[in-house]
């Protein structure tokens, strides 16, 4: 049966291009309409809407062979042979995330070829990736954030098939599979669902656009029955839920809550773990706290403080929201407690922010990270922490990150210090859309204080050929020795508990501020990780032995280390 929710239509008839005559639906209860037609896998297919002759894709269109103001294509979700029937899930609790975008992950920019990549992903000791949006977006290249159809792939991947074989052949590498959804708007071009239904508010908009009605019950089904989709049809692991905070729902349950709840009854049916992840600047242990507690039971958040902590130590970079990550303490803070901004003043948000993070919640429930797409891709050039900083320094940056307390991610390239830029990049072919794409990103850099020839077009094919990953420098020179340091660095954590111990209670940190620089002393049970980023030695006493160290300088002598500039160690204090 074919149906379809379209309360502001009067008529709707399923129209199939390649010939036949229009099918009527019958109306039903709530706004539903309705048709006993039968459709053959690939078969095209639209619906039109009252006395209209244009042909709008299904909402919950499987595959768009033809972009997202074409037909729909009859997907048969269960015809794939699947082969990870022994697959038990991974929980994210000591995991390593990698996160990628998969048009500019391989040269080929398919689903097909990022298979090619799991080994690398595996050898590296990746336990989940993190797929960038992959549903419908206009154009050919696109980050995957102004998605109008969530049910199905983009066709320029591979569509929904290569979807379901890229899934199989992770869980065969023993990859668990998180995908990123986008429930708190829609992109701006082919964006018809308003034609069928009170999808969005007129009267609210967020960033990026109007904002989704929460308040229509047909419309939360809508992004509950597709995330279930993606866990159910797809065999996906986990979710990332973009920018949560943009979702504004004033009901007894929040959305997130009854996503939580609807997950984790499905994780029981399957038998394997299911992961739901905040991104929220919202700094609020609420969504990941028991729902026994209060919480909404999501399994983890982001920490863009730790992102920003980290950031500031590294480049010294203090502008716009990196300002208050200026104090010396505010690295040693995330570390030990998870949030820096817990309730304290914002200078950048000109307001008290966050809330305190409760010691009984595991440290693992907050994903860390030194770099991600965001935090690349929204600085004008796009530019890498590894097109500013010396080898030491990214070498440092590795020894934090995966020594975090958190469930560390990394973003695609970072791993060997990709020289590739990760920018901005979009293929409308509106015109007027393309134009206000353009001058809407060089309005904001300018007055950011951004320089605006750094800023490149977005809409420029150079911009996302720019963006792809190359592979051939991961086996040379620096990049094959962080490569390796990063390898270790997985290993190590694999091999010492005490580097995924999710108690805050034995985390500890602490920072000097010398005439050349900062020094750290963190501290993770019986394990220390000290980072020196000034110009001069730092010495620290009661070191039995160095685990890792950046610099092959760095000895203990009578219980006593001395670590070179711009290196990091990890040590064991005991004896």
């Amino acid at each position: 049966m074919i149906e379809v929710w379209a309360p502001r239509a009067r008529r709707v008839r399923l129209r199939r291009p390649e010939g036949g005559a229009d099918a009527e639906l019958r109306p039903g209860d709530g706004g539903w309409w309705s048709s006993d037609v039968v459709l053959a896998d690939g078969e095209e297919y639209g619906f039109v809407l009252d006395d209209s002759d244009a042909l709008r894709a299904d909402p919950r269109s499987r595959r768009q062979p033809h972009g997202v103001h074409g037909p729909s294509a009859w997907f048969d979700v269960g015809a794939h042979p699947w082969a990870d029937d022994a697959w038990q899930g991974r929980e994210l609790a000591g995991g390593l995330i990698y996160e990628l975008h998969i048009g500019t992950f391989t040269p080929e920019g398919t689903l097909d070829a990022a298979i090619g990549r799991l080994g690398h992903l595996t050898d590296l000791g990746v336990t989940h990736v993190e797929l960038l949006p992959v549903n419908a977006f206009n154009g050919v290249w696109n980050w995957g954030y102004d998605g109008t159809l969530w049910y199905t792939v983009h066709e320029a991947y591979g569509g929904p098939a290569a979807y379901q074989r890229f899934v199989d052949a992770a869980h065969g590498a023993g990859l668990a599979v998180i995908q990123d959804v986008v429930y708190n708007h829609l992109g701006p071009s082919g964006n018809y669902l308003p034609e069928f239904g009170p999808y969005l508010r007129d009267a609210s908009r967020n960033t990026w656009g109007y904002t989704v009605d929460l308040d229509e019950p047909p419309v939360r089904s809508y992004i509950l029955e597709n995330a279930l989709m993606w866990l159910r049809d797809h065999h996906v692991d986990g979710l990332r839920l973009d920018a949560v905070h943009a979702l504004k729902d004033s009901s007894p349950t929040h959305i997130l809550q009854e996503l939580a709840e609807q997950v984790d009854a499905l994780s029981a049916r399957l038998g394997r773990p299911l992961t739901l992840i905040a991104e929220s600047d919202l700094n609020d242990p609420k969504l990941i706290l028991p729902r026994e507690a209060g919480g909404y039971g999501l399994a983890a958040q982001w920490s863009d403080d730790w992102h920003h902590a980290v950031h500031v130590a590294l480049t010294g970079e203090t502008v716009g929201y990196y300002a208050d990550f200026a104090a010396l303490d505010a690295l040693p803070k995330v570390w030990s407690q998870g949030f820096f901004h817990d309730g304290t003043h914002s200078s950048f948000r000109g307001r008290d922010h966050g809330h305190p993070i409760p010691p009984s919640v595991p440290a693992w429930r907050l994903v860390t990270f030194a770099q991600d797409h965001d935090q690349i891709g929204n600085r004008a050039a796009g530019d890498r922490l590894s097109q500013s900083l010396s080898f030491e320094r990214l070498a440092v940056a590795a020894v934090l990150t995966l020594t975090a307390p958190g469930t560390p991610m990394l973003f695609m390239g970072e791993e060997w210090g990709a020289s590739t830029p990760w920018q901005f990049f979009t293929s409308h072919p509106e015109e007027w859309l393309a134009g206000a794409v353009r001058a809407g990103r060089m309005e904001e850099f300018s007055r950011m204080g951004w320089d605006p020839a750094l800023v490149p077009d977005p809409q420029d094919p150079t911009t996302f050929e720019r963006s792809k990953l190359r592979w051939d420098e991961a086996s040379t020179a620096d990049h094959a020795r962080l490569l390796a340091l990063y390898r270790s660095l997985a290993r190590l954590r694999r091999e010492h508990p005490e580097l995924t111990d999710p108690d805050f209670a034995s985390l500890g940190g602490e920072a000097v501020e010398t005439a050349g620089g900062r020094v750290y002393r963190l501290r993770r049970g019986p394990l220390l990780v000290l980072v020196n980023l000034s110009g001069a030695p730092a010495s620290f006493t009661h070191v039995s032995r160095v685990l890792l160290a950046t610099d092959a300088a760095t000895a203990v002598v009578d219980g006593a280390l001395v670590l070179p500039p711009e290196a990091a160690a990890i040590v064991d204090t005991r004896a």
